[in-house]
């Protein structure tokens, strides 16, 4: 048996010029952190000829090209493992709460994959066929950053180059400005994200056809997340804290759905009650708005009472790895 643990991500800079379409005419940065909130992969061999499959829902399929999970079919086509497998998947967090759930899962399937196989593989190789499969083969309107985050885990900074290649580096961050941020950073759930690919899909298709207003919207993120690694390399989490606010204000701009008058309305309570800046998490609709707090008590206090759940959460260092090996 096998068993992977891949870490949930929140960004904090830059977030949507790691998609294709942007990155390949200008380039890309987004500074990401991962937390310990996880996806679970298990794979196990059993005495049955054929593949048993359970993540939300139950699949039980006799060969790979009837398995309908999308992501699980096409791994397997690449890495055929089976027949005689159980797979498994459990998380932390749902899918569809905007921190980058599908590509920890296509990391940690590949993971465990690779450890079933006892073969090593590089965190690099690791995210770049997590975004093969997610970005080439099934078409999604995606970015990299999330399969990336999962692989090397930590606070990275994610360069992407015109041509696709990824430069990945830890965020050169002060130790009193990283335990601030994770005592100060606090995460609310409003709901799950809605049409969060069709958000993408619009960013994607304008990008592509080079809509002015659009690659200008994403010029000023991919200027902000330069701001961003600048500002917290210097250990300046107040300057950090405007800076989200700056973000979100661009993000919310650039399509109507990304967000909604309760997100509205519950991202100007926590401004009006400790929160020096914030800004949702995700492609837009839902998911979890991000807070950097000055006064924590009084943001928590603020949030309960408009009935929104914090997920407590602290840094992951160590991104996609094999807990159980049997």
């Amino acid at each position: 048996m096998i068993i992977t643990r891949t870490p949930l991500r929140i960004s904090l800079g830059g977030g949507g010029t790691d998609l294709p379409s942007y990155y390949s005419r200008r380039g890309g940065l987004v500074i990401s952190a991962a937390i310990n909130r996880y996806v679970y992969v298990g794979i196990n061999r059993t005495f049955t000829d054929d593949y048993f499959i359970k993540y939300a829902e139950m699949e039980r399929c006799r060969s790979v090209d009837e398995i309908a999970h999308p992501i699980i079919r096409e791994a397997l086509r690449a890495h055929p493992i089976g027949p005689a497998l159980e797979l498994v998947s459990l998380a932390d967090i749902p899918a569809g709460t905007g921190l980058g759930s599908s590509g920890s899962f296509t990391v940690g399937l590949l993971r465990a994959i690779y450890a079933f196989k006892r073969e090593h593989v590089a965190a690099h190789h690791l995210a770049e066929e997590a975004c093969d499969i997610e970005i080439r083969k099934l078409g999604r309107p995606v970015g990299k950053q999330d399969q990336y985050a999962a692989a090397f885990g930590g606070l990275t900074c994610l360069e992407f180059d015109t041509d696709g290649r990824v430069a990945v580096s830890p965020l050169r961050i002060p130790a009193a400005a990283l335990h601030d941020l994770e005592e100060r950073l606090l995460l609310f759930f409003t709901g799950y994200s809605r049409n969060a690919e069709e958000q993408l899909r619009q960013q994607d298709d304008r990008s592509s056809a080079g809509d002015a207003v659009m690659l200008a919207n994403l010029d000023a993120v991919a200027d902000l997340g330069h701001r961003v690694r600048q500002t917290l390399e210097a250990g300046d989490t107040h300057g950090f804290a405007a800076l989200l606010r700056e973000h979100w204000l661009g993000k919310r701009q650039r399509s109507v759905g990304m967000s909604s008058h309760s997100i509205d309305r519950w991202f100007e309570v926590g401004m009006a009650n400790g929160a020096l800046g914030g800004k949702l998490v995700g492609a837009g609709g839902g998911g979890f708005l991000l807070f950097y707090a000055e006064d924590t008590q009084a943001l928590r206090a603020a949030m309960e009472r408009e009935g929104l759940t914090e997920v407590h959460f602290s840094f992951d260092l160590d991104g996609s790895t094999v807990i159980v090996r049997d």
